[in-house]
Parts: structure tokens; C-alpha cells; sequence
């Protein structure tokens, strides 16, 4: 009988082993603060450079330490995941660092007064004041953009997913995509040749609004069309089985399925054109008082707004607060919207059992 000989494994090996949950954590702040040492002693000033040299420590760091630990197959996964979390990091902190500046300067003058007031007789130098005609102008010009994109936008995505064949579906396809990329100073431009220069209509809320409209309805067409994709055939194929006309089938089986997925869809897409500013500055201008009327004479809004108040500003005094409160405005209204959309798409969702 032979014998198989059995090499046992070195007892100086580590492959096998696993490092702690919190080694991330260690190697970070290692990282961290041998790459301030580093900064120190190379006399660098921008804090950009030494989290830049910080992030690199980390990843060369976390990949030696499991290389030396795990092994190699998986020191390579560490290496993916730590360069995921230097990616996020990278893109979190210009946000957090908007977020925070904004919130910092906005809540000087940000109050119950502020925002339910406006210029009136107020001038740029002085303070007070408010943002209450510029909320109501981006509410109307929002209002009327919505009103107009989102029935457009659904029927065309209902008309591409559902009945699009041939060239002319072609065709819609690839002016949504083109008008996907259009510069929002292109839309302005468009509508200000032609519903101002041409038509002699004036300035105006709704003006905005319909170059609004041109951005807002190719981001709705293409997010409900992938919410209808996502719709099962066989819940269409069992309606029709049943003798259900196809037009009632989309609107009684494929829209309520996907309707969380297409509110979501429309709110981003209001959130979208909701702090556009090119062309509110082309066509709707601005004005210090209420103007509630959309379809007659300059309206304010709160990108706009922000615009002339920093621009009277000189970059200090009462004017240059009142942007920074109206900015803070304005990206709560956004936070909501988001929040709203995230809010519905999870209400909609199809629950799943166990």
C-alpha cells in the first residue's frame, strides 16, 4: 500500500486568514495622517493635494495589508472596493461642501418674512425684502411646463413602447435623443426667435415655460419608456386574451404598473428644469414686484433672482445674502421634489412576498 505523502502548510503562512471589520477604518486613518506628515514636510498648502496623496496611501495601503493577510485573489477585491470608496468620496465632498457654504450663508436672512414678501419698493443696497414673486413666478412657469410636457411625453413614450413601428418611430426616436443634449440657452434661443421676435407675443412667464417644455419632455419620453418596458409581456398578453382592446389594456393593466416608475420620472424631470436660468433670462426677464399673470409681462423666478441679486451685490451687503438665502431656497425645492419622487417610486413598487 502506498502512502500519499501530506505537506503540511507553513506555519509562518498567513493566506487564509481574514482581517477585521474595522481595518478599513485603520488604514484610513493611517492614510490620513501620513499623508498630512507628507504635505508637511513637502510644504504643499492646497488641502486638495494632501487627500489626494491620503487616497492613494489608502488604496496602496489596503491592498498591501491584505495581500500580506488574505492573499492576493483577494487583496484585488479589497483594492476594487477601496477604489469605489475613494470614487464616493471624491464625488461626495464638492456636494457636501455646496450643501454646507449654501446652507452657511442662506440662513442669514432665510425666515418666515423673507419668504413671504417681495422687493416691492425695496432697493438691491438695502435690507429686507423677499422672494415671495419669484416663487410664484417659478411655480407658474414650473406649473405650465409640466402641464404641457408630461401629456406629450407619456403619450409619445406609450406610442414608441406600445404602437412604434417603422421609420416614423425611428424618426421620434432620434429627435428625442437629439433633443436630450440640447443646451438649455439653445431652447431659449429657439423660442425667443420665434414666440418673441417673430410672433411679437413679448416676454413672459409662459415664454420660459415653453422653452422649458423643450428640455423637460424628452427626459420625461425617455424615463417613462423604460418604465413601460419593465411592464411583463404576459400581463399585456393576458389582457388581450381576455378580449381587452389594446388602448384599454395600456390604460387600465401597463400604466398603473408602471405609474410609480413614471411619476418618479416626471418629478426629476421637474426637478431638472426647475433651476434652469438660461432661459428665464432670455425670455421672462425679471421684476421686483408680484406679477401672477404668466401670459403678460416680465415675471420673476428664482434662478433669475438669484442671477440679478448677486449681480447687484458687488459681492457683499444685503443683496449678496439674499441670493445666498435664495439659493438655499431653491435647493430645498429641488430636495423635495427628489424626495417626493423617491417617496412614490417606493409606494408603487410591487411588494413581493416571502
Amino acid at each position: 500500500m502506498s502512502h500519499a505523502t501530506i505537506t503540511p502548510k507553513s506555519a509562518h503562512s498567513l493566506h487564509g486568514a481574514r482581517l477585521p471589520k474595522w481595518y478599513a477604518v485603520a488604514v484610513a486613518a493611517g492614510s490620513v495622517a501620513l499623508g498630512l506628515g507628507i504635505s508637511a514636510v513637502a510644504g504643499l498648502d492646497s488641502s486638495i493635494q494632501w487627500a489626494l496623496i491620503a487616497a492613494l496611501l489608502f488604496v496602496v495601503g489596503s491592498y498591501a495589508l491584505s495581500a500580506t493577510v488574505e492573499g492576493k485573489r483577494q487583496a484585488k477585491d479589497r483594492t476594487a472596493t477601496s477604489l469605489v470608496w475613494v470614487a464616493f468620496i471624491i464625488a461626495v465632498i464638492p456636494l457636501a461642501s455646496l450643501i454646507w457654504e449654501t446652507l452657511k450663508r442662506g440662513v442669514k436672512v432665510l425666515d418666515g418674512y423673507f419668504l413671504s414678501h417681495s422687493m416691492g419698493v425695496v432697493a438691491d443696497s438695502e435690507p429686507g425684502g423677499g422672494i415671495y414673486h419669484a416663487i410664484l413666478g417659478t411655480l407658474e412657469q414650473v406649473g405650465i411646463a409640466s402641464l404641457i410636457s408630461v401629456p406629450i411625453g407619456v403619450l409619445t413614450a406609450i406610442y414608441l413602447v406600445e404602437y412604434g413601428r417603422g421609420k416614423l418611430a425611428q424618426a421620434v426616436t432620434f429627435f428625442v435623443d437629439v433633443m436630450t443634449g440640447i443646451p438649455s440657452i439653445v431652447a431659449g434661443l429657439f423660442v425667443l426667435s420665434l414666440w418673441i421676435i417673430i410672433l411679437d407675443m413679448g416676454y413672459s412667464g409662459f415664454a420660459g415655460s415653453l422653452a422649458l417644455c423643450i428640455l423637460m419632455i424628452p427626459v420625461v419620453v425617455r424615463s417613462t419608456e423604460e418604465m413601460l418596458k419593465l411592464v411583463p409581456n404576459e400581463l399585456r398578453e393576458a389582457s388581450l386574451a381576455l378580449g381587452i382592446p389594446k388602448w384599454r389594456t395600456i390604460l387600465k393593466v401597463v400604466l398603473p404598473t408602471s405609474l410609480g416608475g413614471i411619476t418618479t420620472g416626471v418629478m426629476l424631470a421637474i426637478a431638472r428644469i426647475t433651476g434652469e436660468t438660461a432661459p428665464v433670462l432670455l425670455l421672462v426677464w425679471g421684476t421686483s414686484v408680484i406679477n401672477a399673470n404668466p401670459f403678460q409681462d416680465p415675471q420673476a423666478s428664482l434662478p433669475m433672482y438669484i442671477y440679478l441679486q448677486y449681480q447687484n451685490s458687488g459681492g457683499a451687503g444685503a443683496a449678496y445674502d439674499r441670493a445666498w438665502a435664495a439659493a438655499l431656497t431653491l435647493i430645498a425645492f429641488i430636495m423635495i421634489l427628489n424626495l417626493v419622487a423617491r417617496g412614490i417610486a417606493r409606494w408603487k413598487a410591487p411588494k413581493t412576498g416571502r
